[in-house]
């Protein structure tokens, strides 16, 4: 109990506050919103959102692929639906100027999403 960040300790609490101290180096001091960026920082958003689902269907269809739950069939429908969204998210990326490392985000002290 005594090295969790919320226990009475003051130790703990200048820890806490050392973390504290860090988001302004995380959150830029100016978020520059205008028309021009608005939609690519929609399509960024939505987009991540949909490679971290594909990435996570993808990860269950190998599973179940190696599990031998699965006809040849539905293997062969499964990996052409999966090769059909990869393309349809390239198509996207190129539509909106985005390369797979603009799909990545930074959480900060916890590392980055993708």
């Amino acid at each position: 109990m005594r090295d969790k960040i919320l226990s009475i300790d003051r130790n703990n609490l200048s820890k806490f506050g050392e973390e504290l101290e860090k988001i302004p180096s995380i959150i830029p001091d100016r978020i520059e919103a205008n028309p021009d960026n608005a939609e690519q920082g929609l399509a960024k958003l939505v987009l991540t959102l949909i490679e971290i689902i594909r990435k996570l269907l993808e990860r269950q269809a190998i599973r179940r692929v190696e599990g031998g739950t699965l006809s040849e069939q539905e293997i062969e429908r499964l990996g052409l639906t999966l090769m059909k969204l990869e393309n349809k998210m390239d198509e996207l990326k190129q539509h909106f100027n985005l390369i797979d490392e603009d799909l990545t985000i930074d959480l900060g002290p916890l590392g980055e999403l993708m």
